[in-house]
């Protein structure tokens, strides 16, 4: 892979977190209850707490990502290092999934009647149908590169 498409990798990547991370910040102060509030109380709230908390899943997949086109980078694709880091980003994603069910079940089990869900559970479902999209498109894509890991060794060791 050429250096400059790995470089563009590398700067949508760190795009993609800076832009997550406005997000988190800065979605909490427009949301709609927290309108009237005062910046502590916003912080504090346990859904948003919580929001906080299941990031840290899909920033730790960003910074893996990040360091599987480093291993790319330095002609290290077809390592145990690389299958290693393939499968802790399925493993975020599929946290991610799981965290993000949580949130929507306790929003349809928790919610004021008053309050109209479905926007919020729609956008649950879609993001949970990516997350197991990408888990699973990792799974096939660690067990052929731990194929080619394995191929890569018999003919290492026959030579």
């Amino acid at each position: 892979m050429k250096r400059a498409s790995i470089l563009f990798l590398r700067a949508v990547i760190v795009l993609i977190g800076m832009v997550a991370l406005f997000i988190l910040i800065r979605f909490p102060l427009t949301e709609g209850r927290a309108v009237n509030l005062d910046l502590f109380s916003i912080y504090l709230d346990p859904f948003i707490l919580y929001g906080y908390v299941s990031s840290i899943a899909f920033f730790v997949a960003l910074y893996k990502a990040f360091k599987l086109l480093g291993n790319i980078a330095q002609d290290k694709l077809f390592t145990l290092n690389s299958i290693r880091t393939l499968r802790s980003i399925k493993y975020c994603a599929i946290l991610l999934s799981i965290l993000i069910l949580i949130a929507g079940l306790s929003i349809v089990i928790f919610h004021n009647p008053e309050d109209d869900a479905a926007g919020f559970l729609s956008m649950c479902i879609i993001t949970i149908f990516i997350s197991i999209t990408v888990a699973i498109a990792l799974a096939v894509l660690e067990k052929i590169l731990r194929n080619a890991v394995d191929m890569k060794s018999e003919n290492d060791l026959t030579i």
